[in-house]
Order: C-alpha cells, then sequence, then structure tokens
C-alpha cells in the first residue's frame, strides 16, 4: 500500500540510501590490459568491477576522461603497433593477440587510429629502425 504524504512533506525513505562505495575502475583497466587477446565488452568490464554497465561507464569516464569502449580500442592499437614493431608476427597473428579477432578488423582500426595498414607501418618503422643502425 502506497504512503501517503501530506502537502509539503518530503519524502519517506525507509532505508538510508547507500553511500557512494568509492570504487575504481583502475583494477579493472589492468585486468582488461592483461586480456587484450579476448573479447571484451563493457558487460564484462562491469562485471569484473562489481557495478552495472552505466554505473561503470559514468565512473570509467569521469576517471579516464574517455569511454571503455574507445579506451579499449586505444589500447588494442597501441599493442598492435608495439607487436608490429618489435615482433616478425603475421598481421593475423597480431590482430589474434590484440583482440581485434582478424587482420581486416586490425587493418581498420590502425588505418583510423594512425592513418596507415599493419603492414605499411612495420615496414615504415623497420626502415627508420634500420636507416638508424646504419648513422
Amino acid at each position: 500500500m502506497r504512503r501517503r504524504r501530506p502537502g509539503r512533506q518530503a519524502q519517506f525513505i525507509d532505508r538510508p540510501v547507500p553511500e557512494p562505495s568509492g570504487q575504481s575502475t583502475s583494477a579493472t583497466r589492468q585486468w582488461a590490459l592483461e586480456r587484450l587477446h579476448e573479447p571484451l565488452a563493457l558487460t564484462d568490464l562491469a562485471a569484473h568491477a562489481r557495478m552495472s554497465r552505466r554505473t561503470f561507464a559514468r565512473r570509467f569516464q569521469n576517471e579516464a576522461g574517455i569511454r571503455p569502449g574507445r579506451w579499449l580500442t586505444q589500447q588494442r592499437v597501441a599493442r598492435a603497433r608495439h607487436l608490429l614493431e618489435s615482433t616478425d608476427l603475421p598481421v593475423d597473428e597480431v590482430a589474434t593477440q590484440t583482440g581485434f579477432g582478424n587482420d581486416t578488423s586490425l587493418r581498420q582500426h590502425l588505418h583510423a587510429a594512425i592513418g596507415v595498414s599493419p603492414l605499411a607501418y612495420r615496414r615504415t618503422f623497420r626502415g627508420a629502425a634500420t636507416a638508424g643502425a646504419n648513422a
């Protein structure tokens, strides 16, 4: 049964409103960095942080200054760049290890981020490294 309150009386709350937990998303960011090769979604990140998707997304944005999905893509691109620079792994293996799934997805994301394909990036980086070694 609904309680009626007279006129200007404030709303009655049976239980105290919970205080914010003060939880940070930094542990979840570290957890995600260790699992970039896995297909991670906002639901997975929020579940790890033990928050609702909405609460997690809001706190993540406040702490990191970027949306979770965009952050995850940036981290994957950074990892792919590192692998392209430091290994001879085939592009499809780099894509798998960075969570892009296939070379097409990696190519699209890398091109959007830095304007070149994975092979062109590797060739440019290796060319610069070779030129630096010969100098």
